[in-house]
């Protein structure tokens, strides 16, 4: 029986370029308790009732099987994110089914599908919207960036938009991918988004926190500067600079400090005070925020710009000179 299996095994490596069913591995010449053991043992994966070689990864073999159940179908909105590698932030319950995989296929007399297991959208799909990655066909990432800022809020899909044109995606493949979607549900948001999007935004908290900015009426910041000491380019970029204010914004994310061994974390923090103090030397305004300033209390962390936009008002001294970081 063991040089069946390996020979089974063996068959299911050639085989399985795509999900099959029960049925075609009883093809194979096995029997259902040989299948099984091969789950068992982990040289199958099941999903969706499919069946993938083991040596895929987990996740990917839950996404190849779910199309295979639905045919024709592509990979797309958040899972072709995913697959893909697009930085998506969502605030809690923006995103339905946040598990789920996600599908898209050509019109038809079925409706759309919404389970926790899988999400399916029926809608146009050309060639130019396809790609092939790991085995699996999904949208582009310029039809994935639009499909998602169509689904989310202005704030949090910008997110996105501004992660797929730092990767080299052109903005005119997402306004082609916007023409075409021009009477789809949610594309007034998309095109919202695309409009306010910024490649130059390094993180998905400071990709948010400029759309609070803009809604909120504060005056649109320069990304990613550097500053002139008197005798040399310093070394740090700001996030946000308001030159007219003399202000700075700093976006800190925790994770880097949550990640962080004890011994880190304190290195980690004095090059912060170090950074803070030769900003300051400048007779710059700096004000810092996180997460829960710009989510859950925008309008004290709008307070707190204007109440530095006012300090700074006072100064006389000249502005440093800075420039845009290289």
């Amino acid at each position: 029986m063991e040089r069946l299996e390996v020979g089974v095994r063996e068959e299911l490596v050639r085989r399985a370029t795509r999900p099959m069913r029960q049925g075609e591995l009883l093809g194979l010449g096995l029997q259902k308790y040989e299948i099984e053991r091969l789950l068992r043992n982990g040289h199958l994966r099941y999903a969706h009732a499919r069946y993938v070689n083991g040596r895929t990864d987990p996740r990917i073999a839950v996404i190849a099987c779910a199309q295979a159940a639905h045919p024709k179908s592509v990979v797309s909105h958040f899972t072709a994110a995913e697959v893909a590698g697009l930085r998506v932030w969502t605030n809690q319950d923006s995103r339905p089914s946040p598990d789920a995989v996600w599908l898209t296929c050509e019109p038809g007399p079925r409706r759309n599908l919404k389970r926790t297991d899988v999400v399916l959208r029926r809608a146009g799909l050309i060639e130019a919207d396809l790609q092939l990655r790991d085995g699996i066909w999904l949208t582009t990432d310029a039809r994935t960036t639009v499909d998602i800022a169509r689904e989310l809020p202005v704030r949090e899909a910008v997110t996105t938009v501004d992660h797929v044109l730092s990767r080299g995606v052109c903005r005119a493949d997402l306004e082609a991918v916007l023409a075409r979607q021009r009477r789809w549900p949610g594309i007034r948001n998309a095109r919202t988004a695309v409009a306010l999007s910024d490649p130059r935004s390094e993180s998905a908290l400071e990709s948010y926190a400029r759309v609070v900015f803009v809604e909120s009426g504060l005056q649109t910041p320069i990304l990613q500067v550097q500053f002139w000491n008197g005798t040399r380019w310093l070394t740090e970029r700001v996030d946000f600079w308001w030159p007219q204010f003399r202000t700075v914004g700093e976006a800190d994310g925790l994770e880097k400090f949550e990640a962080a061994t004890a011994s880190e974390r304190r290195r980690l923090l004095r090059r912060s005070f170090e950074r803070d103090q030769r900003l300051a030397d400048l007779g710059l305004e700096l004000v810092h925020f996180g997460w829960e300033d710009a989510v859950r209390r925008p309008a004290n962390l709008i307070h707190r710009f204007e109440t530095a936009f006012a300090r700074a008002s006072h100064r006389t001294d000249p502005t440093p000179t800075w420039r845009p970081a290289p």
